[in-house]
């Protein structure tokens, strides 16, 4: 039996089960996570054997605990013990999913705890001694590009794969005026790369927004959706933040291609204002001069790697949103990426989209990411372009893309 299972089944199929296993002492009057702990004991009975996985959060005194994605990754309750000793053995840390047998809570016990561990990362546990740490990986510019193009009518990304190509590992800022259409340009961008990229784990992070895009995000996206709505306190938004990168970090050591999607390092930076102990040095907007130390190391993990695999970071940063202290953030994340794509809202006002600042807009070493032809057509659509007002240059780009149906096709029509 499966905790993770059980904690997805709804009240009535959990009494279902508990009257089939003839739960000792009934099932009325039992809550939620009352009914799955008899079920857990029931079956733990019946033939000993339950299993759960979850992600790894070590604590200072030495224990861990596997927090739940249903929960974000934060404290819940159905989080699984993890003693000192297991991950002395192991040596396991924040991050690493961990799957195994478990038991329920004896009686003055408030969590399950692990009773041995079968796999991390999907992997035998053995495989850990064999994995370079993140910090010790030698970072280099993207070289294998991202395919954004999924079918002729998606425009944004049609048009995004051109002007701002990404590749495994950049670290891209997507600049974004109120209502320019960053949320639906996010999970368009999630769905191309899980589509012509199925093996990338994905993760779209959302921090401080509003519930309903969270819900609309999860129901529209393939991806994994962690997020920390604007009704939760900033310490939460922090730690949603922190588990989610320490998980990237665990699976680009096991070899993986990671994508986050992050929306917004604005808000990250915010939050971090709030939680850090003022240091008395305040930049205008009242922004911490220490705040935004955690947010760019957050942004700064993002790299391609020589020894392993690849993590990529794409973030949303705010700007003309009315509020000094967005523009403080803005200029402290300006020039640490090597991607950035600016929204225009002259353009979304004219309901012109995707609505691409295309000369402000572009990759660093796209050289490394395009073909010499591809290069060749794209200075000469640049050079074009530049001559063009921000409106002139969009529409020029709709028009003449959406008469071919293929990025190569159009590029083709650079040399006529």
């Amino acid at each position: 039996m499966d905790l993770n299972e059980l904690q997805s089944l709804g009240i009535r199929e959990l009494t279902e089960l508990a009257n089939k296993l003839d739960v000792e002492g009934g099932v009325a009057g039992l809550n939620k996570q009352e009914l799955t702990v008899r079920i857990l004991e029931a079956q733990a009975k019946k033939d000993g054997s339950v299993v759960a996985r979850g992600v790894l959060e070590v604590m200072q005194d030495g224990y861990g605990f596997l927090r739940s994605p249903d929960f974000n990754y934060l404290p819940g309750p159905d989080d699984i013990y993890v003693s000192p000793s297991q991950i002395k053995r192991f040596r396991l840390k924040t991050g690493h999913e961990v799957s195994g047998q478990i038991r329920p809570p004896k009686s003055k016990e408030r969590f399950y705890a692990l009773l041995k561990v079968d796999q991390v990362n999907d992997q035998p546990p053995e495989k850990i001694k064999e994995c370079i740490l993140f910090e010790n990986f030698t970072p280099l510019y993207p070289d294998e590009k991202f395919n954004l193009e999924t079918d002729e009518k998606n425009l944004s990304m049609r048009i995004m794969d051109l002007i701002s190509p990404i590749g495994m590992g950049q670290r891209g800022l997507i600049v974004a005026q109120p209502k320019t259409g960053k949320t639906i340009l996010l999970q368009k961008l999630a769905n191309a790369i899980s589509k012509n990229h199925p093996k990338t784990k994905r993760i779209v992070l959302l921090i401080d927004e509003r519930p309903e895009e969270v819900t609309d995000m999860k129901r529209n996206v393939d991806a994994a959706v962690v997020s920390s709505t604007f009704d939760e306190p900033p310490e939460r938004h922090v730690s949603v933040a922190d588990m989610v990168l320490q998980k990237a970090k665990r699976m680009v050591e096991y070899g993986h291609d990671v994508v986050i999607l992050l929306d917004s390092i604005t808000r990250l930076g915010r939050a971090h204002n709030a939680v850090i102990p003022h240091s008395g040095k305040i930049l205008s907007g009242g922004v911490d001069f220490n705040a935004l130390k955690k947010p760019k190391q957050f942004l700064g993990a993002a790299r391609n790697t020589e020894e392993g695999g690849s993590l990529t970071i794409i973030a949303t940063a705010l700007v003309d949103t009315g509020s000094r202290a967005d523009e403080v953030i803005f200029e402290e994340f300006k020039g640490t990426g090597n991607m950035e794509l600016a929204l225009d809202r002259r353009l979304s006002d004219r309901r012109l989209f995707p609505s691409f600042d295309i000369i402000r807009s572009g990759t660093r070493k796209e050289e490394l990411l395009l073909s010499r032809k591809e290069l060749g057509r794209m200075w000469i659509l640049r050079k074009l372009l530049n001559e063009m007002s921000v409106e002139e240059a969009m529409e020029f780009m709709l028009d003449r893309i959406k008469r071919t149906k293929t990025n190569v096709e159009f590029l083709d029509t650079m040399s006529q």
